[in-house]
């Protein structure tokens, strides 16, 4: 098959080294960060000497009016700062106690069931896809497996903790360096989103290639059965991803939706008023919600697209001759995006500087697109070096011959259709461009309108996105079948340290203004705040579309694995087994949107009883003169989010365990076909209504243009029917959609853990009969 040009010990020395880059380039940052001081001896917010005026600290100070000098509004921000860190911090420790619990039985069941499947003997056995040769046992699988999925399990959970850390770290941060202009304010933003984005990226890769080198330790030769048992991290990574994407969803959305429709639209206050009792659990929800979820998630898809991958090239001539550089090829290519993002970062912190507010989003914007054109750049070196001139890949049972260049078009397509997903969702959810603008415009005529013309943009902004996915899977599947779809979805995730910078930042900026208005600052410091936060709302957006589409790639690809393993030559829709199992699959995604909107409704309920309960209640509130109770805003939210996440978790964890016990892998086939198909629209819909009735509002609020001018100022009839658009999008865009494409993901990678139990001891209602 030909060698490569990399050696495997330059593959063993490249993935570490890189890995370990992105961590000190996160810490490097987080040294940056930390210098503007949140303090009140001494100095104000700009201690730290020696450094150029360009990275936000160490510049003499003329706007005296601003408050510069003002130590009580550095105080403020400081024990804002802290009732968010410590509202969030204690969210999650309560959170991870729950999902703790749940790790350790999952663990359990996964030893049992996978243990059961040769009886739990300790005999080799033959493998699954070559007979002739002599395997691993099955209970080394379960061991295994167990171990991964814990890992992975762990490192999720690590990986939105450490984000959710760095977020309430930079916050107040970003508030008081807006004091000096707005392009300062950015970078500070921009950096802790890159810490996080560094550290995930980093940790992902890492922990998943220690892993393989550890495992290899006991596997040796079998390396079908080591990469089979490495997939269970990306299930223990998806898994803690659910939890934390839907519980941090309800929190978040049942603060911003009590502290809304009490304050902006009852009592007409402004949003993130200090008068407001639920303005800090609002606060403490971005993080948890839009910071440790995403992290998670994210985190989730990287470990399952490179898990599908690695399954398909072990059963390939990769894994059949055991060529070690490139069967890591999927690891390559995340270890090269690592240092592409660090080049990235540089243009938006060093190279090029933000001065005024029009420049906020196109600087955003050039991060896609520079990451996207090096990371080609990139991927075509990995693959003339890592990849021999001609391979074979496994293709259901037969093995189909590829080339390397072929590889290297099917990551550049995902890439590519991740670039344009992000501008297609940029296009329907920002304010600068007509969509959102007509959403805005439709509120002349009240609420039901606005509702109207939000749901029409949210389905329309379906069809390209759709396209762009299908065309990749085309290509990629021509190219290289399974592993084409898998290295695809690798591609779209190759750049997620910039990725999720530019979504870490807008939860940031958002907390930002909040903290602003809450320590009383001036108009214009809220001014820049805002011009922040909207630029975040869409770079959001485009976050949440990346990860819809390759959960949409990553999905499909596991799905192939898991036909393989399972033993199932071909999938027939019109056999009743796998068409029922298509009909209830398409219907998941409805079920699990219902059941997250309603927890969303039922706890906003709780803290709108609560918000009018302390304005009716607590003397002096209204005229600023006396506090209001936040932490019991935060405890509802808190109790309400942990309760409700468990029932949506239980679906979609559950199914695949019952579907494929119960009617076997040719239904289960069908049910994650099914809901793959449907699961992709609504989520894409959904995010993408939710972000254009947000910045509808904010499009109104902010009155830049004339148009804009004609519809407010705040308080004004099309305004109160913006916010209640916006009340409806906020579970929308935040809990049911970004948590639908863990959906689809997770039940793909948890029935290919599971195929061999399935496909040995499935079935038990059909064999019945």
């Amino acid at each position: 098959m030909g060698t490569t040009i990399l050696s495997d010990l330059g593959t063993e020395i490249l993935i570490p080294v890189c890995a370990l880059i992105g961590i000190g380039f996160a810490l490097v940052q987080w040294v940056i960060v930390s210098k503007v001081t949140v303090s009140t001896d001494g100095k104000s917010s700009s201690s730290g000497a020696g450094a150029d005026g360009k990275n936000g600290y160490a510049e003499s100070l003329i706007e005296e009016e601003e408050g510069i000098n003002d130590h009580s509004v550095v105080h403020k921000c400081a024990e804002i700062q802290n009732a968010i860190a410590e509202g969030a911090t204690s969210f999650l420790f309560t959170e991870y106690q729950y999902v703790g619990v749940f790790m350790v039985a999952f663990a359990i069941l996964i030893f049992l069931f996978l243990g059961s499947v040769e009886g739990f003997s300790t005999k080799s056995q033959a493998c699954t896809y070559d007979s002739s040769k002599m395997c691993k046992p099955a209970l080394a699988t379960a061991v295994f497996s167990t171990i991964s999925f814990l890992l992975g399990a762990v490192t999720s959970v690590i990986s939105g903790f450490l984000g959710m850390k760095i977020a309430t770290y930079a916050n107040a941060r970003t508030t008081l360096e807006a004091r000096k202009g707005v392009g300062k304010a950015f970078i500070v933003a921009f950096r802790s989103g890159a810490v996080m984005g560094f550290l995930l990226a980093a940790n992902g890769l890492l922990v998943l290639y220690i892993a393989i080198n550890l495992f290899k330790l006991y596997y040796g030769d079998d390396w079908e059965g080591l990469f089979e048992a490495i997939t269970g991290y990306g299930l223990g990574g998806s898994s803690m991803a659910l939890f934390g994407r839907v519980g941090g969803g309800i929190y978040t959305k049942a603060a911003d939706v009590g502290a809304d429709l009490v304050g902006k639209v009852e009592r007409n206050i402004p949003e993130d008023d200090p008068r407001n009792p639920a303005v800090i659990a609002d606060n403490v929800g971005d993080n948890v919600g839009d910071i440790a979820g995403m992290g998670s998630d994210l985190f989730g898809s990287y470990a399952e697209s490179s898990c599908a991958a690695l399954v398909v090239a072990s059963i390939s001539s990769f894994g059949v001759n055991h060529e070690f550089t490139a069967m890591l090829y999927p690891l390559l290519i995340s270890s090269v995006g690592i240092l592409v993002c660090l080049l990235t970062t540089l243009f938006a912190t060093d190279f090029f500087e933000v001065k005024a507010v029009k420049e906020i989003e196109p600087a955003l914007k050039k991060q896609l697109v520079i990451s996207t054109v090096l990371m080609t750049i990139g991927i075509a070196l990995v693959s003339w070096i890592a990849l021999p001139s001609t391979f074979t890949i496994f293709n259901f049972g037969i093995q189909k011959e590829v080339q390397s260049w072929q590889l290297f078009l099917c990551v550049g397509v995902g890439l590519w259709a991740g670039l344009i997903i992000g501008f297609v969702t940029e296009y329907y959810t920002s304010n600068a461009y007509s969509p959102v603008q007509d959403v805005a415009d439709s509120c002349r005529t009240g609420a039901a309108t606005n509702i109207i013309f939000g749901l029409a943009l949210g389905y329309k902004s379906v069809i390209i996105p759709i396209f762009a996915i299908a065309i990749s899977i085309f290509v990629s599947f021509s190219f290289a079948a399974m592993y084409g779809i898998a290295v695809a979805a690798l591609g779209m995730l190759s750049t997620i340290a910039t990725g999720l910078a530019i979504d870490a930042y807008g939860p940031i900026s958002d907390n930002a203004g909040g903290i602003a208005e809450m320590a009383g600052m001036s108009h214009r410091i809220r001014e820049r705040t805002d011009a922040l936060d909207a630029a975040g709302n869409t770079t959001a957006a485009i976050g949440k579309g990346f990860a819809i589409g390759s959960a949409a790639l990553v999905s499909l690809a596991l799905f192939g694995a898991f036909v393989s393993r399972a033993g199932i030559s071909t999938v027939d829709v019109l056999t009743p087994k796998v068409f029922i199992g298509l009909l209830v699959g398409a219907m998941l995604p409805y079920w699990f949107s219902a059941m997250t909107m309603k927890s969303v409704g039922s706890a906003a309920l709780k803290m709108v009883e609560e918000v009018r309960r302390q304005f009716n209640t607590i003397p002096g509130l209204m005229e600023g003169t006396a506090k209001p109770d936040y932490a019991n805003c935060v405890k509802i939210s808190t109790d309400a989010s942990i309760k409700e996440m468990i029932p949506p978790g239980a679906l979609v964890m559950l199914t695949p365990l019952i579907v494929g016990i119960l009617f076997g892998v040719e239904t289960l086939s069908g049910v994650l076909a099914g809901s793959l198909v449907s699961g992709v629209q609504i989520a894409i819909s959904a995010s993408n209504t939710g972000g254009a009735w947000d910045n509808a509002k904010k499009y109104i609020e902010a009155g830049a243009s004339e148009h804009a001018k004609t519809l407010g100022p705040k308080g004004s009839d099309p305004h109160k029917a913006a916010v209640i658009g916006d009340t409806v999008g906020d579970p929308l865009k935040d809990t049911s959609g970004p948590s639908l494409n863990i959906l689809i993901k997770l039940m793909a990678v948890e029935s290919l853990v599971f195929a061999p139990f399935f496909a040995t001891h499935g079935g038990l209602l059909f064999k019945m009969f």
